[in-house]
This record gives structure tokens, sequence and C-alpha cells, in this order.
């Protein structure tokens, strides 16, 4: 039987198993913490793991969340028991949990990366309807594919300029669990997204430049005060 923890969260009571999340091949780790389920704000750490455990790289940096802060999403996590709040498409919340990061994303020739490169064409979509069987996918207009919502992936604003693929709600997406989840460059420190997590450029780019595909980098992103609880029984980095 798999043991588990009692852990109790403003008054709100759930299951915690006992056991590493990050996966033991993982030696990268963002870590994004805010102040609590509703904050639309936070802050970003960038980990390594050798020997000695997690060691933090670099200083801590501001990002910006959904507009709605924070939500339990899917990813290499295992949910508490009952997971609340849960993310749901459209609901402005960036999703809490552990996730692999996939591929980068931008406008013009690859930036300083290991990490593979697409450059974004004006035809490039993330499909978010739910509906369609490609949803939670970035696909080209050029694909016959039947669809009512999707998102472009070359924007006006830029805002996509730079990003790299947070991989929530993925091997198969659950309909209506949230989509296309990307780190990407923010409007303004104040400004929050409708559900990715957004950071300034001179934040991402040293962030592409260090992210290493066979070091298996993971995404970290949690309120604090849940942080805190789970943080020896998962193995985390320990926050300064």
């Amino acid at each position: 039987m798999r043991m588990v923890r009692w852990l109790g969260w403003i008054g709100l009571a759930f299951l915690v198993p006992v056991s590493a999340q990050v996966p033991r091949e993982s030696t990268q780790a963002v870590v994004v913490v805010a102040k609590d389920w509703d904050q639309t704000q936070g802050q970003l750490y960038r980990f390594v793991r050798g020997e000695q455990g997690w060691v933090q790289m670099g200083e801590q940096r501001p990002v910006v969340l959904g507009q709605s802060g924070l939500a339990w999403g899917r990813g290499l996590h295992t949910l508490p028991k009952p997971a609340s709040p849960l993310k749901k498409e459209g609901d402005g919340r960036a999703p809490a949990g552990i996730f692999s990061l996939g591929g980068a994303y931008g406008y013009g020739t690859k930036p300083l990366t290991a990490l593979t490169y697409r450059e974004s064409q004006p035809e490039d979509r993330c499909v978010d309807d739910s509906n369609s069987d490609f949803y939670n996918q970035i696909v080209p207009l050029t694909i016959p594919i039947p669809w009512t919502s999707a998102e472009v992936m070359r924007r006006e604003d830029d805002l996509y300029r730079r990003l790299v693929v947070v991989n929530h709600n993925v091997a198969p997406a659950i309909p209506q669990g949230g989509s296309c989840i990307f780190m990407h460059l923010w409007r303004s420190p104040s400004s929050p997204t409708v559900g990715c997590t957004a950071m300034a450029s001179t934040t991402m780019d040293p962030l592409l430049a260090w992210l290493d595909p066979e070091s298996k980098p993971v995404l970290i992103q949690l309120p604090q005060t849940v942080y805190e609880q789970v943080q020896s029984t998962w193995n985390l980095p320990k926050l300064p």
C-alpha cells in the first residue's frame, strides 16, 4: 500500500503521496512560486540537481501568471484528492504542479538555446477547441482540421516572440482540461496572462540559453504554502 500524508491547507485537507514527484532523470528545474492560489504574480528560480541535491542558479526573477491565479494542472505530479481548484479550459488560471518542458517557438532565427526550435509561421495555430481531435496541439492552417477555436502563434503583439511549451494536459489531452500553456514574454510586470507564465525578455533569454533537453527540465509551479508543505516529501528544491 502506498503511504500518504495528511496535510491541511487553509481549511482544505488533501492527501499527498509520500514520494518524489520530479523524475529521477530531471536535473534542471524551473521553480515558480506565488503567494496564494489567486495571485497573478510570482517569482521564478532556476535549480540544477547534482550529487549534493538541488543548487540554485542565478537570482530569482519576477513573472506574471494567469489573470485568475493558479489551479492544479495535469502533468508529472500526482493530483491531490480533492484537487481544488482544478485547471479548466478558459478559467484564466495558470497550471500548478510539475510539468516537463517541450520545445521553443519564436519569430526569426533560432535564439541561443539547445531546445528544439521552430520559427512560428503566420498560419500556425494552437487548437483550444476541446471537441477537436487536435485539441492542445500546435498545427498549421494548411492541414484540413475542424475546429471552432485556435490561438494564433505569430501574434502581432510579440508576446510569443520567444516561448517554451509547457507539457500540460498531454498524452492524451483531457477535454476542457486546459490547453496551449507556455512560458512566454510579458506585456508588462503588472499584466497577467490568460493562463500562461510570462516574463521579461531579460529573464527569458538566459532561461532559453540555460535549458538543456538532455537534463530533462521541468517546471515546478505552486502557491508558496503548498510548496512548503510538499517540498520535503516531493523532494523539491529548497527555496532561499
